[in-house]
């Protein structure tokens, strides 16, 4: 509280008094305290992925970042008695903090609204290169108005973002402990590409490359919805060492559009590329995998496959014929 000096020490108790009596009407019992000298809480957290079967603990990188009450705007965190932007961030293994290399949140008691964002660790292989425009956090920041942002490529593509769970909880600090329940909020795909006969890939084919269109551009900082499906992200699909398959570890992607459409452009040893499209059946929704097993056809005078089948994660099948290029 601001005092002001008016000249008398008569007129400077009046003030204060008064200044008290009109702060102590308007705090509310439930929000945090502010003055320097308030005690500060440091929750237990733990973290579990939402499934409608099973509760599974978390282990990967976990943010916290918390709002005032009943609303998204930032509050900050306070590192050696300090108020910050710096968020709470911690490692978390089997749904608990593990290790030294945490930045604990301590606060005030008190009524808070925590936007939770974590980072899973995979036992299986995922793609290793993906790429991510966070938004930049200041205090007293609508969170609501910030969004991460696929990172361009310098063809107007888009790379492969991480795999991302959310999760919004209010929470009482000095109360409750913090436990988030995560669900995830993107959508990975994999794509096996195989030959008809289940040969080895014929010397003509250098390399395939991916393109999956319709994917959204970004993600509200808050809420997790996504906008302007209207993008394209690349990768390249890597051949296995018996040169019968050719695979990516499993892409991470914004949700898309209903029925996005697959690119495969298709490299010759020449130089000379090819591109074979489809639609999908399926629509990479939030916490979903789709693994889609493409069979290439015959190369006919060296040159590009005429056509490909699709199943996807359910099992539903798509046949496509392409003329043949001779």
């Amino acid at each position: 509280m601001k005092k002001i000096l008016f000249g008398t020490i008569a007129l400077l108790l009046l003030t204060s008094f008064a200044a008290c009596c009109d702060d102590n009407d308007d705090k509310k019992n439930d929000e945090p305290e502010q003055p320097e000298t308030v005690q500060l809480i440091s929750p237990r957290v733990s973290a579990r992925i939402a499934d409608p079967l099973n509760q599974n603990p978390f282990t990967g990188i976990l943010e916290i970042y918390p709002c005032l009450a009943e609303t998204s705007i930032y509050y900050g965190n306070y590192i050696n008695n300090k108020k910050t932007v710096f968020n709470g961030y911690y490692t978390i293994l089997d749904g608990h903090i593990y290790g030294e290399y945490n930045r604990p949140l301590k606060l005030p008691i008190g009524n808070y609204n925590m936007v939770y964002w974590g980072t899973p660790k995979y036992d299986e292989p995922i793609y290793n290169t993906p790429a991510i425009n966070e938004p930049g956090i200041t205090e007293n920041v609508d969170l609501s108005s910030l969004y991460f942002r696929m990172r361009a490529n310098t063809d107007g593509t888009y790379m492969p973002v991480y795999d991302l769970v959310h999760a919004v909880k209010p929470a009482n600090v000095g109360q409750d402990d913090l436990q988030a329940a995560l669900t995830r909020v993107t959508a990975g795909i994999k794509i096996i590409v195989k030959m008809q006969d289940n040969s080895e890939f014929n010397p003509a084919i250098a390399g395939i490359q991916a393109r999956v269109g319709g994917i959204a551009e970004k993600m509200n900082f808050y809420t997790a919805e996504v906008e302007n499906t209207t993008k394209i992200v690349k990768f390249d699909l890597e051949r296995s060492d018996n040169n019968t398959v050719m695979s990516n570890a499993t892409v991470m992607l914004f949700p898309s559009a209903d029925n996005p459409p697959l690119e495969l452009i298709i490299t010759l040893a020449d130089g000379t590329k090819h591109t074979l499209s489809k639609n999908l059946n399926s629509t990479l929704s939030p916490n979903t995998k789709l693994t889609l097993n493409i069979i290439l056809g015959a190369i006919m005078s060296g040159e590009t496959p005429g056509d490909f089948s699709i199943e996807d994660w359910n099992e539903v099948s798509e046949t496509i014929e392409f003329p043949i290029i001779n």
